[in-house]
């Protein structure tokens, strides 16, 4: 069956230790050159990388993993002091979770970590699998397990190709708390309660009581840890102080009340510890760290599309807003997605994954023999950047850094050399396994230090927004809306119409009267930021 292909060809991918016959009936287009350019020096020695964990997933992302592993990385790194464990739902069944709760521990006692996409079953999924029961997602026992702080989402860039944003865009979004944990019930008309009661056996503190005078009703409890929020603010502005960006907190703190300890928190760790590093540094000339309500924020990350910000928020707030940029930036694959922890002695534990799913459709696309194009951009980052932790916990990071800045390079290289995937060159793309394999030939051109024979050409890349699998826009309603504007119905828009077109879909640039410098001079002002708050609170508070 499907289901049986499937779960052998996913077997026979993981590692070489576990490999198993591929059924006849699945067809594999990994190519037979694994090792990548035959040309490097016979005397080229394998740099050793540090112990790391490894996390493996399934379906289409855990297939270019493995030719990544394959083609990339073991022809160049030793890799035989890393640990693998298979996050499979189907071995996360048959073990019992056993394996969930082993690659935890092993991540904390590692502190790097790479997890490919996995997959959370649903109730069809359950059956479809054979499972004996279904499974909750990974990602909360491990936040729980590495005590996570922090998920940073940043833009990946491309020099010479034009994505989304043309800087920069950071982010952190508090790994815990908020409506995830949250608790409910669905109950009747009555009196609700809310108490707390304190470890330390003192007096119970009333939270809330109300009456719900509606006869059906849901009741939702959830909390926001403050505990680890001081080291979020040090992570967050170190990173905006290293990479040249203004920082922004965002919460919705002018309604929701109980959000104001957390922006407190964040501007004492910034005025304490980072405020003059900033004036220094001329990002923040004035030394005012900007606080943006959430709904402002949702517009300037539409319209900040020079970059070069970076935001933190709440763990909703953070989920959301980090899915707008990426679409901002073309696509979820774009950017990054890393769980910062802590260990019990002050470790930094760094958990690296792509932002995107197991890509179930170009699986089944594999699966049926038909060829497929998946960009493997967001998964070589996550790897690469495990590979880079791992080697500063151990004192090897500019050892493992030439080798992941020079795939990097020759990454990047085949994306501005036009022979990138179908999603950044068209119909002319490469195949999945063809892009992997141009990359590994480059790669051994560039161990070997063979000069490429193309010449770069001086201009920048603009891949077409229409390339994208999920590009879905609505023609006839784009056409009506052009017609709206287009007054003498020669098929044009003027200036002065376009402006009435962006400023009504709430796009338009705006303008900046008090640029603090080049970090920040295509944000608005810290005047009309805070205005903007004002009005906004002022017409939240009627």
């Amino acid at each position: 069956t499907s289901n049986y292909s499937s779960e052998m060809l996913r077997r026979a991918l993981i590692h070489p230790a576990r490999r198993l016959a591929v059924p006849s009936n699945v067809i594999m287009r990994a190519s037979t050159n694994s090792s990548g350019d035959s040309s490097l020096p016979h005397n080229f020695k394998k740099i050793k990388s540090p112990p790391m964990v490894y996390i493996s997933g399934e379906e289409m992302t855990n297939y270019v993993s493995m030719l990544i592993l394959d083609k990339w990385i073991r022809p160049y790194v030793d890799i035989s002091s890393w640990e693998f464990f298979d996050m499979s739902c189907k071995h996360r069944d048959e073990t019992d979770d056993k394996v969930l709760k082993d690659a935890v521990a092993a991540g904390k006692r590692i502190c790097s970590i790479f997890k490919e996409p996995t997959i959370t079953p649903s109730a069809l999924q359950v059956k479809e699998m054979g499972l004996k029961k279904g499974l909750p997602s990974p990602n909360g026992l491990m936040r729980r397990g590495w005590k996570g702080i922090t998920i940073s989402r940043d833009t990946i860039h491309i020099d010479g190709v034009k994505l989304g944003y043309d800087r920069p865009v950071l982010f952190e979004r508090h790994a815990i708390g908020g409506e995830y944990g949250a608790g409910w019930r669905q109950v009747g008309a009555g009196r609700l309660v809310t108490t707390f009661f304190p470890d330390d056996g003192s007096s119970p503190v009333l939270c809330d009581d109300r009456v719900l005078s509606d006869d059906d009703n849901v009741v939702v409890t959830y909390h926001n840890p403050l505990d680890n929020v001081e080291d979020l603010a040090h992570h967050f502005f170190t990173r905006c102080l290293e990479a040249n960006v203004v920082p922004y907190v965002v919460t919705k703190k002018t309604v929701f009340k109980w959000q104001e300890p957390f922006w407190v928190i964040m501007k004492t760790v910034f005025d304490k510890h980072y405020k003059q590093k900033y004036i220094a540094s001329n990002i923040m000339p004035d030394g005012k760290l900007n606080h943006l309500i959430s709904d402002a924020a949702t517009m300037q990350i539409i319209r900040w599309t020079n970059g070069g910000f970076g935001m933190a928020a709440h763990n909703y707030d953070g989920d959301m807003l980090t899915d707008e940029v990426a679409q901002v930036h073309r696509s979820p694959g774009f950017i990054t997605s890393n769980l910062i922890g802590k260990t019990d002695d002050g470790r930094w534990i760094k958990e690296f994954e792509a932002s995107h799913g197991t890509v179930t459709d170009l699986w089944l696309a594999h699966l049926r023999g038909e060829k497929t194009s998946l960009n493997p951009l967001g998964i070589t980052e996550a790897m690469m950047g495990a590979m880079n932790h791992a080697a500063s916990l151990w004192g090897t990071e500019q050892e493992m850094a030439r080798f992941t800045n020079t795939l990097r390079t020759a990454l990047h290289n085949t994306f501005r050399y036009g022979q990138g995937t179908t999603d950044m060159a068209g119909e002319a793309g490469l195949t999945t396994e063809e892009f992997i394999d141009k990359v590994a030939w480059r790669m051994g051109r560039y161990f070997a230090k063979k000069v490429e024979e193309e010449g770069l050409e001086d201009k920048t890349l603009v891949p077409d927004l229409s390339f994208r699998r999920n590009y879905n826009v609505d023609k006839d309603a784009l056409a009506s809306m052009f017609q709206e504007y287009d007054q003498n119905n020669d098929g044009s828009i003027g200036l002065d119409d376009l402006e009435k077109m962006l400023a009504k879909l709430g796009v338009a640039p705006m303008l900046d009267p008090m640029k603090r410098g080049s970090a920040s001079s295509d944000h608005v002002s810290t005047k009309a930021v805070l205005a903007e708050e004002a009005a906004a609170e002022a017409k939240e508070s009627t």
